[in-house]
């Protein structure tokens, strides 16, 4: 009874700048100048006509809006990365603490973080002020990761210990609980994932369940089991499979139409499996293990071999690899430790050598990395921190 009171009194969250129901709407436009991409059905359905990414013209307009938010390389250099420290994305407003989740919308020059203090913000990116669009705080509800749909329109929020979560619908401004996902049976809901599709959110359950909802209903379609304890997952880019890594060091192959085990194979010295992530192209798999390696194997070879060789064991972290992900055109690929300060590392693809001039080693700036995130064309990277921060780095074109 307490808990449907606290929501119906909407007591679980506020607005830092919302006086009205599509303020939100008319904030994007006050921020951006116009209606942003995402927040205009009529536009976004026309740019999929028009395929708006081979429009030159529209992408120099954009770069020019957004100092750089996207950026062109025909060979991306090895050894050293120009890269330039920018003021933190949520500079406006810093987390009170851990900050979990930064990520960059899909079309729109913004990005979102979510943090312990229970709250999501957005942010105009401009490498400048990056000011502060809007922020939603959730009540008692620490956040333990969100996310954006692929559509850009709704924002999806775990908490720490909840088996509930909330789904945020930027159009509308409405903040959606969702208290149960009948057929799933977990104490608590932390982990998920949404397929490159938008049709699908994966939800990483304990005793080694993988739970497949659809993202429209937020409703269970199947469950998938793998034996032992999954600790991370990952959708292909054209969502037609998973890739789960257990604790115990072993990745599974699942094929999401028939939601059968396709193949399965053994992450060359790991003894428990942290993190792992999948190349735009589909061409690399990245396992990152407790021992702080980094397995980099090619897809080919995973679907073929129970015992794959990597092409590249990356051993430059000395604590727990927590956190590993691709940049759009798969020619970086960061690797994180949250156990250990300034533990971020980019690996150069395909010459697999880090970058020696990341991070900077004369001073400390990036403390305890919780997630990282590139833009949609790499043009800014940023790493969430456990100071609160999400920390910028711009891309410099030679």
């Amino acid at each position: 009874m307490h808990r449907r009171n606290y929501f119906n009194k909407k007591v679980f969250f506020f607005f830092f700048f919302l006086f009205h129901p599509h303020s939100s709407i008319v904030r994007f436009q006050r921020a951006m100048g116009g209606v942003p991409a995402w927040a205009d059905l009529e536009n976004r359905k026309k740019s999929k006509r028009t395929a708006s990414d081979s429009d030159s013209d529209e992408d120099d307009d954009l770069l020019c809006r957004t100092g750089n938010f996207i950026s062109y390389s025909e060979s991306l250099p090895r050894g050293i990365l120009k890269l330039r420290t920018c003021l933190p994305a949520n500079q406006e407003r810093f987390a009170d603490g851990r900050l979990v989740t930064v990520q960059f919308h899909p079309s729109a020059q913004v990005v979102m973080t979510a943090g312990h203090d229970r709250s999501v913000s957005l942010f105009q990116v401009d490498g400048i002020r990056n000011p502060r669009i809007q922020s939603i705080y959730l009540e008692g509800f620490p956040i333990h990761k969100a996310c954006f749909s692929v559509d850009g329109e709704q924002v999806i929020a775990t908490g720490a210990h909840h088996k509930m979560f909330f789904v945020y619908d930027m159009m509308s401004g409405n903040i959606i609980p969702i208290q149960k996902v009948r057929g799933v049976e977990e104490r608590f809901i932390r982990n998920f994932e949404v397929s490159p599709d938008g049709s699908l959110m994966l939800l990483t359950g304990t005793s080694g369940y993988l739970h497949l909802l659809s993202m429209k209903t937020k409703e269970l379609i199947s469950t998938m089991k793998i034996n032992g304890r999954c600790t991370a997952c990952a959708f292909t880019s054209d969502s037609s499979k998973i890739y789960s890594y257990s604790k115990e060091g072993e990745v599974f192959i699942w094929d999401v139409r028939s939601r059968k085990c396709l193949h399965k194979f053994e992450d060359e010295g790991s003894l428990e499996g942290k993190c792992i992530a999948i190349s735009k192209n589909d061409q690399y798999v990245a396992c990152g293990s407790a021992s702080g390696v980094v397995n980099l194997y090619t897809t080919d070879v995973c679907l073929k071999e129970s015992h794959p060789k990597p092409v590249k064991a990356i051993m430059n972290l000395v604590t727990s690899a927590t956190c590993v992900t691709f940049n759009p055109t798969t020619e970086i690929l960061a690797v994180a430790s949250c156990e250990t300060d300034e533990a971020v590392k980019l690996v150069h693809i395909p010459s697999y050598t880090v970058f020696s001039n990341f991070p900077v080693f004369r001073r400390k700036q990036i403390y305890l990395a919780q997630s990282m995130d590139f833009s949609p064309r790499s043009g800014f990277f940023s790493v969430a921190n456990n100071k609160g921060k999400a920390l910028l780095f711009r891309y410099v074109l030679i």
